[in-house]
């Protein structure tokens, strides 16, 4: 393990690991993303399932699925989000703002077609997500 960073959820009782680095870090625009995180962009980072350690407070780890391309988790004591699993993917996705000293340098906006609020960065803007991703490969306009 080359690089180890902390995270905890918003109360500190459960804590994790995320090490190495990401395998990709951008923003999603998705509405279910919009409505779960409460906010009009959702910044996403994907890692390998390996690369996310639990270190404490797994029996306090929650879980909704509303489909089965992720699998929300957040603290069942405060409610803060931590992580999404995409087992289609076989990625986890670790909420940066949650993780200490990892700065999130995004390269893409997915599902920008859903977008609420335009974002002016001359990042790509994906319809819904790369074809390597499954989507349609289609880019938007900024």
């Amino acid at each position: 393990m080359s690089n180890v960073h902390n995270g905890s959820c918003f109360c500190g009782a459960v804590k994790f690991t995320v090490s190495g680095e990401p395998n990709m870090m951008g923003y999603c625009h998705c509405t279910d993303c919009a409505e779960w995180a409460g906010a009009p962009v959702n910044a996403f980072s994907l890692w390998p399932p390996e690369a996310v350690k639990v270190t404490e407070g797994a029996e306090k780890i929650g879980s909704f699925a509303k489909t089965p391309a992720s699998h929300r988790k957040f603290c069942t004591d405060c409610g803060g989000h931590i992580m999404s699993e995409h087992p289609d993917m076989n990625m986890t996705d670790v909420y940066l703002n949650v993780v200490e000293g990892l700065e999130h340098q995004g390269t893409m906006h997915i599902f920008y077609g859903e977008k609420t609020l335009s974002v002016k960065d001359g990042l790509p803007k994906w319809k819904d997500m790369p074809k390597e991703f499954g989507g349609s490969g289609t880019q938007l306009q900024e």
